[in-house]
């Protein structure tokens, strides 16, 4: 990758100059690109838009609760180390081979310039993106049994997802080029349908995304469909032959688009109330 190389989006993802922006700014700066929004903004698939775009290879980190830093670097295997000391016939003094790189060890490592996606950062404990701090600022680690040291000669592309679960820490924050994805408006939502569903009928699209904003505009509701329920949605309806949609009880195939069931309370009181709905 040129040190020129910008990111303009995909023919798959598309974006707008804010994100474009922020993506180019953090490969400029080579800083890690924080990345909020509600779920189904396409945060985690920016990264592989990034990959694709730049022709990188990615490096994915899924965080979960019980997560901790240090397994994003390596892994010391003792337990295989006991297992061939007692009933293999390798050389167990060669700690070396029992070292297993986690995902940031192997962009550290990388001859070339890897994405590394932390994905939902926000999900580990409060001291986790504090514990990254060091590794992320100066890009290089040891490891404590064999005294090696990873460091990486091409600074990885680092994109790092949060809900918004917690907060962040400031001094993480400080390090990161941070970016929050808007819920696509309709223009940028047709051409996102588009993309999925080529030549889609114009009076179905229009009936279905009137319905898809009317449902997110309500009140109440705790999970609001997102970009992927809209696009399941239409496949559908599309595979279904369904070419009317009207927003009532009887709307189709609706729990594709709520995925809870006071969501579908809600929805259901609403029309009962005459509620009025915006596009």
């Amino acid at each position: 990758m040129s040190e020129s190389a910008r990111f303009s989006g995909t023919k798959s993802y598309l974006t707008n100059e804010a994100l474009e922006a922020a993506v180019n700014c953090a490969l400029v700066l080579q800083k890690p690109l924080l990345v909020r929004g509600e779920p189904g903004t396409g945060k985690t698939l920016l990264a592989e838009a990034v990959s694709e775009a730049l022709d990188l290879e990615l490096i994915t980190w899924h965080v979960k609760s019980t997560t901790r830093a240090q397994e994003g670097l390596y892994h010391y295997d003792t337990v295989q180390r006991l297992y061939d000391s007692r009933f293999g016939d390798g050389d167990v003094k060669d700690i070396r081979q029992y070292i297993k790189l986690g995902p940031l060890g192997r962009a550290f490592k990388s001859d070339r310039r890897v994405v590394l996606l932390i994905d939902e950062v926000d999900k580990a404990d409060l001291e986790f993106p504090n514990d990254l701090l060091h590794e992320l600022d100066r890009m290089h680690f040891k490891i404590m049994e064999t005294g090696d040291e990873i460091k990486a000669e091409q600074r990885p592309v680092v994109i790092i997802t949060s809900n918004a679960e917690k907060e962040l820490p400031d001094a993480f924050l400080r390090r990161c080029v941070f970016h929050f994805i808007d819920f696509p408006e309709r223009d940028l939502m047709g051409r996102i349908v588009d993309v999925h569903h080529p030549a889609l009928n114009d009076a179905l699209l229009k009936q279905a995304m009137d319905a898809f904003y009317a449902i997110r505009n309500m009140q109440r509701l705790r999970k609001r469909p997102s970009t992927s329920e809209l696009v399941d949605w239409i496949a559908m309806l599309k595979d279904m032959g369904v070419s009317d949609v009207k927003l009532d009880k009887n709307l189709p195939f609706l729990g594709t688009l709520l995925k809870k069931e006071q969501d579908l309370v809600a929805y259901a009181d609403q029309l009962s109330g005459g509620a009025r709905w915006r596009s």
